[in-house]
């Protein structure tokens, strides 16, 4: 029978398809398009404004980390096709039921290396460290800014995934609102605050520790489950133990920790699945809101290997196909060591 399950943080709820569920390796490609041999495409293309070399098909970086060659490691440039621009105005106007305001904000692209042919589960651990460390910048140099309430970081690889560029990237989206979903997820988590006095992401962290049935890995600082209502397979949070509201007071010991663990996660689905197409993204708390009890910043990463339909688009509940339980222990049993 199947089974549905809720978020006790977001209050979301999830069908888990039983009768429709696959054996975690049924997810793994199947095509003929390559897409796990990233590494033996060539590592420079001349039509790729992200390229090392290019640089002149780029706007001028507003954060570049260079290497002991003087070299650039990982840098921060606008979007040419931006969403959203720092010009224009906070004011919001109001006629009849037209609300609007300028669409104005930040919308960067972190360019995560200067190769062309690699991608986060493929870097080296210090490669990926400066990225991180890349993404706290991005938070501190925009936390007195009002046109960035809101900034989420997030990283599409693939194409069913969002992205129209192979050169590894991710992305920052700075918005002068709080947009709908996150106001949500963050009243719920007052909600639950003002019930117990305690963070329900603490709790949920606790719960899994003590359960074990779906803790991916843990490290010194981080702890990475399969949700136990996962909205798509294979789907992962990595969560830090030490409970901070907001990704802009990660530590340098933090980075140097978590690291290691991003790489490892991806590095799981790229070799034990085939290189699935993937989003992940930063959840982190309002600008305005510092660091707060209720709170607890977290990565999400969710493979694409299902298509949301009318179901999902109708009722904005997601059907499962894949037992959690079943993702944890098919990604505990992926053997990376000798791969990364």
């Amino acid at each position: 029978m199947s089974e549905l399950r809720q978020n006790m943080a977001t209050k979301e709820w999830v069908i888990i398809a039983k009768e429709r569920a696959k054996r975690p390796e049924d997810f793994k490609r199947k095509d003929d398009k390559g897409k796990a041999d990233i590494k033996d495409k060539p590592s420079y293309s001349a039509t790729c404004p992200f390229c090392i070399g290019n640089e002149k098909l780029t706007l001028e970086p507003v954060i570049e980390v260079k290497g002991d060659d003087g070299k650039w490691l990982v840098k921060v440039v606008p979007n040419k096709f931006f969403a959203l621009s720092p010009d224009g105005s906070l004011k919001r106007t109001q006629d009849g039921v037209i609300r609007r305001m300028d669409g104005v904000g930040y919308h960067d692209v972190i360019i995560e290396a200067p190769v062309h042919n690699t991608t986060t589960a493929l870097m080296p651990v210090s490669q990926v460290k400066e990225i991180l460390k890349v993404y706290r910048a991005f938070y501190r140099m925009v936390e007195d800014d009002p046109r960035a309430a809101q900034v989420i970081i997030f990283k599409n690889h693939g194409e069913s995934a969002g992205t129209s560029l192979e050169h590894p990237h991710s992305q920052v989206v700075a918005t002068p609102i709080i947009p709908g979903d996150i106001r949500h997820r963050i009243e719920e988590a007052m909600i639950y605050f003002d019930d117990t006095g305690e963070c329900v992401f603490c709790n949920m962290l606790n719960d899994e520790l003590r359960l074990k049935e779906r803790v991916v890995m843990e490290s010194e600082h981080f702890v990475v489950i399969v949700p136990y209502a996962a909205m798509a397979p294979f789907q992962m949070w990595i969560l830090p133990k030490e409970h901070a509201s907001s990704y802009s007071h990660i530590t340098d010991e933090q980075v140097d920790d978590l690291a290691p663990v991003l790489k490892k996660c991806l590095a799981k689905l790229y070799y034990g699945l085939g290189n699935p197409d993937y989003n992940y993204a930063i959840r982190t708390a309002p600008r305005e809101m510092g660091n707060v009890s209720y709170l607890h910043w977290y990565i999400s990463i969710i493979p694409r290997l299902t298509k949301a339909a009318g179901f999902e688009i109708g009722s904005g509940m997601f059907i499962n196909v894949s037992l959690p339980e079943n993702d944890t222990r098919f990604l505990r049993e992926v053997d990376v060591e000798g791969l990364i």
